[in-house]
């Protein structure tokens, strides 16, 4: 059905408050139905600037939080301070088996007596001197275990994981074998009382 050419419709009844409050002009709705104007009254033009505004302002702070949170986790996530560490490790792995390779020959110059030398250190000094030789002799004899241990290092974790999953399940069996005990004790204590109501009786 045809709506009634003299109907008022809910757009018009809002701009009939509009004018009557005098938010909005006659004037300006009427140029309004013949402009282009996105926004027929100053008002609202403003509306529409502040809440491009805001929006352009939230995104602006969304954007400096990314940036804080990134700076903080930058020490720990950047991929060029991993690269650093990484770099730094290869080196001293490196090192360690140079000194690997020429452990027989360290071990030889360090055990070879020092003939018509003299130490360039002083008296009281040469105990320590004696010490540290003897540390630097078992760190020798002890580096290749201690690289081993370095190489095992990843298979380290899932053996913690199998230690702990080993150590849940002797709890599990710990806690049903006392469950077991209490109930062979109670067993023992009801056969016991029988026992006696009947040599009583």
């Amino acid at each position: 059905m045809d709506l009634c050419p003299f109907s008022v419709t809910p757009a018009a009844s809002l701009l009939a408050r509009c004018v009557s409050t005098g938010a909005v002009s006659q004037e300006q709705i009427d140029s309004a139905s013949c402009s282009q104007s996105p926004a027929f009254s100053s008002h609202l033009q403003e509306a529409e600037q502040q809440i491009r505004v805001q929006r352009r302002l939230d995104q602006v702070r969304l954007q400096v939080e990314l940036l804080q949170v990134e700076k903080q986790s930058a020490d720990i996530t950047h991929r060029v301070y991993l690269t650093g560490r990484f770099q730094v490790v290869q080196e001293l792995c490196c090192h360690l088996q140079d000194v690997l390779k020429e452990q027989n020959s360290l071990r030889q110059r360090l055990m070879r007596p020092l003939g018509r030398t003299n130490l360039p250190v002083q008296a009281y000094l040469h105990r320590c001197v004696v010490d540290v030789v003897k540390m630097l002799l078992d760190f020798i004899e002890t580096l290749e275990e201690k690289l081993s241990s370095v190489r095992n290092c990843p298979a380290a974790r899932d053996q913690l994981a199998q230690l702990d999953s080993c150590l849940a399940q002797l709890l599990a069996q710990v806690v049903e074998v006392e469950s077991l005990s209490n109930q062979v004790l109670h067993w023992k204590d009801v056969h016991s009382s029988l026992l006696s109501d009947n040599s009583a009786g």
